[in-house]
């Protein structure tokens, strides 16, 4: 079994590799969203360092939020998106693990280094990176798809087909895109407005859910809003999906992982998010669940299909990804009540 340290071609080297993996013995508790490890990942890691790995899921970055502040989770990594990683560090929920001074962080992308939700890297690395649009299946639609109307105008085929993320950041923001206003919009009259688009749409949505996969490859519905790497793994079973890239835009997001400040297996938990810095686990990481992440050199043992898929690669024309920051608390408090009357 590969591992980075064994890279080093010397007897110096070696050692040090055995005592890491024999220090490391021991446990690895992970809080993951849900169908989105790779189990090879996973095996690969608890035999190289001896460490017997646990693996829970959640479904949305605010579900894991409210497990993680209960406290004593027991849990050592989580998953959390951008702005979920802004928020955490805020609050003292994540160690300082600095991934910026471990081995493999010469793997990351330039690029995903000096990000706004973790400036320099601190305490989180890339795990994954995608979009979050919609696709729609066009055997039933053939018209054009890269269009937010089909989600709030649709044509007569799609009414009553439609699955929107059960996400109220997702849902709000795609309304605001629609009509040309900006993300964490505190103008009330927008919002109002924002508010009517989205109760008169709701009537032609089948459902709101986040199991895009089952949803799209049961034929329960013809159209969902998705992200990128999910819209790829429907369209595995289902060839005639196609995702979309709307005119009006749509969000770029990315899932980092990083270590909570009460991690009972902290030491590990460092093991691991070096870990996933080596090219080759960072290609696992992508082949299971199908989306890009920010290691350097990863590209080279991915699934060849990765790179020309057409919902990894985005077209010259589509517009550039929208990555939402943290919205202030009062607009938080407004989308909130959006969320609560769309949902009655």
């Amino acid at each position: 079994m590969k591992r980075t340290l064994l890279g080093l071609a010397t007897a110096t080297a070696v050692s040090l590799a055995l005592a890491s993996s024999a220090y490391a013995a021991g446990k690895l508790n992970i809080y993951n969203w849900g169908n989105y490890t790779n189990p090879v990942l996973i095996e690969k890691f608890e035999k190289a360092y001896d460490v017997e790995v646990t693996l829970d899921g959640y479904d949305s970055n605010e579900t894991m939020l409210a497990k993680v502040k209960e406290g004593s989770t027991g849990y050592d990594i989580v998953v959390p998106g951008d702005y979920m990683i802004k928020i955490m560090v805020g609050e003292g929920l994540l160690a300082k693990v600095e991934p910026n001074k471990m081995e493999n962080f010469s793997n990351m992308d330039p690029k995903w280094v000096d990000v706004w939700w973790d400036p320099g890297r601190s305490y989180s690395v890339p795990w994954q990176w995608g979009t979050t649009s919609f696709t729609v299946d066009t055997k039933v639609y053939s018209g054009d798809i890269n269009t937010l109307k089909l989600l709030f105008e649709p044509p007569p085929e799609l009414q009553g087909r439609i699955n929107m993320l059960n996400d109220m950041n997702d849902v709000i923001n795609a309304a605001l895109r629609y009509l040309g206003y900006p993300r964490c919009n505190g103008d009330k009259d927008q919002l109002r407005e924002a508010t009517e688009l989205l109760l008169k749409a709701k009537p032609y949505w089948r459902t709101m859910d986040y199991s895009i996969i089952e949803k799209l490859t049961s034929n329960d519905v013809d159209l969902s809003q998705s992200w990128n790497g999910a819209a790829m793994r429907a369209r595995a079973q289902r060839p005639s999906l196609a995702y979309a890239y709307p005119k009006e835009g749509f969000t770029g997001w990315m899932d980092n992982a990083a270590v909570l400040s009460d991690a009972p297996n902290m030491e590990n938990a460092k093991l691991f998010i070096n870990f996933i810095m080596d090219p080759e686990n960072a290609a696992l990481i992508s082949d299971f669940a199908k989306y890009a992440n920010g290691i350097s050199g990863s590209d080279k043992f991915m699934d060849p299909e990765m790179l020309s898929a057409p919902e990894i690669v985005m077209p010259a024309d589509a517009p550039t990804p929208d990555f939402v920051q943290p919205c202030p608390q009062e607009t938080v408090d407004l989308y909130n009540k959006i969320w609560t009357r769309l949902k009655q």
